[in-house]
């Protein structure tokens, strides 16, 4: 109680004042895990030298892993020791798992009750739509990365085995398919996968992982459980129609482009250059692996990269971007606008006009931020006349926090590592989430303004 004129105010308490809410907190764990992360990294034992990689590099590397990115300053097999290896791989599975998701399964193993709070923030990092049944959407989510995981883990061991021996041919099946699951792009080559261009067994199995990683848990758990097209939710029907159409059309688009490119498919049979095409058209959607060189790709599949890298895979998914179902809507309703109006619809269900103005400030929010980046990275990697796609390459992928490149990461100066690493931190967030949790309060207007006419177009 606070005496004031002679009378008394109450004071809100403390707790009240500074109350941390979901995206707040979301963001709080994401930070205190990057600087774990860092620590670990900067330590002798990480580096294959014995001697710290510095504080800059081993807090990009961590931001990269912790935002399951795979965007890179250092060689993770040459620059890497075992445990720093490690250390990145348990960085990704926390990263694309959730913080939550592990926290929950901890809490039921230890029989503790899971409150409103710790709900909110499961609601908050799945992208659920209701608070309903997280607890045990975190159990699916648990035995759906366990699966798809320990599968890929032994498929690629065996595959792996007659030319690494058992114990290598185990981790590098381990790392690989956590890195691929959580949409990582993390690998033990420094040439990627070009190496396993042809070979179907890695190719099935790494495009499996970070197919379902970006789809996402809901869409997983849906397709095991309802089984019917009729069944499904609209999130599930719009994510699993246009993904299978933004798939065909990049494939061909691709195929046909680089089949005319003999620095990429010259020296690749047919068969070899289909799994080729189908691996780079996935790829930026979700992932950062590659099986081709990215900077010898023609400039039109590269910007085509761009726009799948941009467009990113789903909501509530481990890939980036600004999701498919976001950029579904804004299509939806521009194709009503042109029919002159009327309720935004798709498979007989209406879309919210409050979905509709979100997804309108995702993409508004996301190619701001990717535009400012990319004029940065020209002015302090000192690119201001040339290699503007490579830039913008730069700035998407590390927005989208898919983790492909031209070449431009490993050549950043250290204003652009710091650009680079903080646009990969506000990519795996969401520029929403930031909003969200940078505002006090939610504040609407009381006051109902005049209806006005504005020219448009």
């Amino acid at each position: 109680m606070i005496e004031k004129n002679n009378t008394f105010i109450k004071s809100k308490p403390f707790s009240s004042r500074y109350q941390i809410s979901p995206p707040q907190m979301i963001i709080l764990i994401f930070a205190i895990l990057i600087g774990i992360g860092t620590v670990l990294l900067m330590m002798p034992f990480s580096s294959t030298t014995g001697e710290t990689v510095g504080f800059t590099d081993a807090l990009f590397t961590a931001v990269s892993a912790v935002c399951v990115n795979g965007l890179t300053v250092l060689n993770i097999s040459d620059d890497l020791s075992l445990a720093g290896q490690i250390i990145v791989m348990i960085l990704i599975q926390i990263g694309g798992l959730g913080f939550m998701t592990i926290s929950v399964i901890i809490a039921i193993i230890l029989g503790k009750r899971i409150g409103l709070k710790e709900r909110l923030l499961i609601q908050q990092t799945t992208q659920a739509s209701s608070a309903q049944g997280l607890v045990r959407l975190c159990i699916y989510i648990i035995v759906i990365v366990f699966a798809f995981e320990s599968i890929a883990t032994l498929v690629l061991t065996i595959h792996w085995q007659p030319e690494m021996g058992w114990g290598t041919a185990f981790y590098y099946g381990l790392f690989h398919s956590i890195s691929a699951f959580n949409n990582a792009g993390f690998a033990l080559w420094s040439d990627g996968l070009i190496a396993f261009v042809g070979d179907p067994i890695v190719n099935i199995v790494i495009i499996t992982l970070f197919v379902a990683g970006g789809l996402g848990y809901i869409v997983i758990v849906e397709l095991f459980q309802k089984k019917r097209w009729s069944k499904f939710s609209l999130h599930t029907k719009i994510v699993l129609s246009s993904s299978i159409v933004i798939t065909l059309i990049g494939f061909s688009i691709i195929y046909l482009l680089e089949s005319l490119n003999p620095a990429t498919f010259g020296h690749l049979t047919w068969f070899e250059r289909i799994q080729a095409a189908w691996f780079q058209t996935l790829v930026p959607r979700s992932s950062g692996f590659n099986t081709i060189d990215i900077t010898d790709m023609l400039a039109a599949s590269q910007f085509l990269l761009i726009i799948y890298m941009f467009i990113g895979a789903a909501s509530g998914g481990t890939g980036g971007g600004i999701k498919i179902n976001t950029i579904v809507v804004l299509i939806l309703a521009t194709i009503t606008t042109f029919r002159g109006g009327g309720q935004v619809h798709a498979f007989g269900r209406r879309i919210p006009d409050g979905s509709v103005l979100r997804a309108l400030a995702v993409v508004m929010s996301s190619l701001t931020v990717v535009l400012i980046v990319a004029l940065a990275l020209t002015i302090t990697e000192d690119l201001l006349e040339d290699h503007f796609l490579e830039v913008l390459f730069e700035a998407t992928s590390a927005f989208s926090t898919t983790g492909l490149t031209m070449g431009l990461t490993q050549d950043l100066s250290l204003p652009g590592k710091y650009i680079v690493g903080f646009t990969m931190f506000i990519g795996r967030l969401g520029p929403l989430t930031l909003a969200y949790a940078l505002a006090n309060r939610k504040q609407q207007s009381r006051i109902g303004y005049p209806e006005d006419n504005i020219l448009i177009g």
